[in-house]
């Protein structure tokens, strides 16, 4: 069995004493898979969260990667099988979203299906949800590029930073974002659904992982869910590099053991499959959603931005990155505006986080009890720190 976890506020101590092997061993053009990037990967200058100024992998991805099937999110009706859901109240555990599924949460007051059937579907990026509980299913945006820096030699925090709701993780090698939990319904009202390889399309119009979709099948295995990604599986493969620049692989180690000594992100230093070298990395845990729970490494800052006017990431209003204006149903102020920064910052969350949950809730006009709760704040301090809406 692997060593217990040890608390998180006790995770530096027990990373002090070890030895991080390797740390240069990223080597952004061999990992990824070829048809990852849209321009060449790039080593620019960067700084780091605490400042550390350093050099950094910069590389740019598209919406989706080239042959990439994704989907279904949203079943249509009732008799209709969609993807997956974590369900975290009363029956909790990973489900398939169908009839027996969507009936359970009508049981414990969450509807989200008419009397003929019909799920209540919305997508966000073109309006708020018209019903107390709808199924979100973004329209992707195939225009959208995006931008993120990772680290070239990774540098250890003082302290793990825990990784929240619609936290960023870091990217697949098939240059797919990856990021921690989605809100729940019960913060939201709502479920932007999952496909079966666990990702779904962000409002911003990108596609994005919220599990370690190269291992998801061990969870199903465990959470007895019948589905079947289309991503290739191998539990001891590596999956992708978390944005502190330690590589993510799958829930066992590379002769297929459970990997040992485990710490409270899900990591250890050790040998993998890629050289001889011990090195820190993280692994995939067994159970939904089976991503690291933190990062012990320092991210670079302002390491992801997209050339969408929505969701996490997202250029000001108006404008794609490239002084176009914003596809059709896009118009209007569901960028970062002004203030959202400062907001972020006195809120104590990301900036990324704050924006997620606002469109989440609605947007520009979104809930603010609801983006409190998801936020883990009151709402006198939401009002407080937001600038005033017009």
């Amino acid at each position: 069995m692997p060593t217990p976890n040890p608390p998180l506020s006790g995770l530096a101590l027990v990373l002090s004493g070890l030895s991080f092997g390797d740390t240069s061993s990223l080597a952004v053009p061999t990992r990824f898979a070829e048809s990852a990037f849209i321009d060449a990967s790039e080593v620019v200058d960067c700084t780091l969260e605490n400042g550390t100024q350093t050099r950094c992998h910069q590389i740019t991805v598209g919406y989706l990667p080239e042959g990439l099937t994704i989907g279904p999110f949203c079943p249509a009706t009732l008799d209709d099988v969609g993807g997956i859901w974590e369900w975290t109240g009363d029956h909790h555990g990973l489900y398939r979203v169908d009839r027996d599924f969507l009936v359970m949460l009508d049981g414990l007051g969450f509807r989200f299906f008419d009397e003929d059937g019909t799920v209540h579907i919305a997508d966000i990026a073109t309006a708020p949800p018209d019903d107390d509980h709808a199924c979100i299913n973004v329209s992707p945006d195939e225009s959208v590029e995006i931008t993120m820096l990772l680290p070239v030699e990774p540098v250890m925090a003082e302290t793990p930073t825990p990784l929240n709701t619609v936290a960023k993780v870091g990217v697949a090698l098939d240059g797919v974002p990856v990021f921690s939990d989605a809100p729940q319904i019960q913060q939201t009202g709502h479920m932007p659904a999952l496909d079966v390889c666990g990702g779904h399309i962000d409002p911003g119009g990108w596609y994005h992982w919220h599990s370690t979709s190269t291992d998801i099948e061990t969870v199903f295995d465990q959470e007895e869910v019948v589905a079947d990604c289309v991503v290739a599986q191998d539990p001891a493969a590596q999956f992708g590099y978390a944005f502190d620049g330690f590589a993510i692989f799958g829930s066992r180690e590379a002769e297929g053991s459970q990997p040992q000594g485990l710490d409270a992100c899900n990591g250890h230093v050790g040998i993998t499959a890629e050289g001889p070298e011990a090195i820190y990395h993280y692994h995939a845990t067994e159970t939904f959603p089976n991503l690291p729970q933190c990062l012990v490494g320092v991210s670079a800052r302002n390491n992801f931005s997209t050339t969408a006017t929505a969701g996490v990431g997202a250029t000001r209003a108006g404008q794609d990155g490239r002084g176009e204006p914003p596809r059709p149903g896009r118009e209007g102020p569901r960028g970062m505006p002004p203030g959202f920064e400062e907001a972020a910052a006195e809120l104590g969350v990301s900036a990324e986080a704050l924006m997620q949950a606002m469109d989440a809730a609605g947007g520009p006009n979104a809930d603010l009890d609801v983006v409190a709760e998801a936020l883990g704040v009151s709402v006198e301090e939401l009002r407080t720190a937001l600038p005033p809406r017009r």
